[in-house]
């Protein structure tokens, strides 16, 4: 099973997404900024040095506010650890997306998620976390 961190930067109400580039496996799906928690390193870690490789910000790492296991239909397991960012430090720089959007909760259902996500979107935009 794949061990995945992910953030929801929130700024004025609104959450940064993130879109893959057409040469990623899950091509232009849309998801939250994180990556994948490397041997012997915690979740916040993984995610403040991820949001550093990404995006180019210095995050300060607030709740776990979900966790979801997702088996996806070609194989492979992931469990996705959702923690809260609301300050960091740094501009946010886009490094390896197609594009990157502060988008509106409500919004959020227009954006073609990646499987594994599509709960916490729906939770998202009815107010229920975060």
């Amino acid at each position: 099973m794949k061990l995945v961190v992910a953030a929801l930067i929130v700024r004025d109400g609104n959450i940064l997404v993130c879109q893959r580039t057409r040469h990623q496996s899950m091509p232009l799906k849309w998801e939250f900024p994180g990556g994948k928690i490397e041997e012997g390193e915690q979740p916040r870690d993984a995610l403040r040095r991820e949001l550093e490789e990404e995006l180019g910000i210095q995050a300060s790492v607030g709740e776990e506010v979900a966790r979801i296991r997702h088996d996806y239909r070609g194989g492979g397991t992931v469990e996705l650890r959702f923690f809260v960012v609301e300050e960091f430090l740094g501009e946010i720089e886009n490094r390896i997306f197609r594009d990157v959007r502060w988008a509106k909760r409500a919004d959020l259902s227009c954006y073609d998620f990646l499987d594994a996500d599509l709960e916490l979107v729906k939770d998202l935009a009815a107010g229920k976390i975060v």
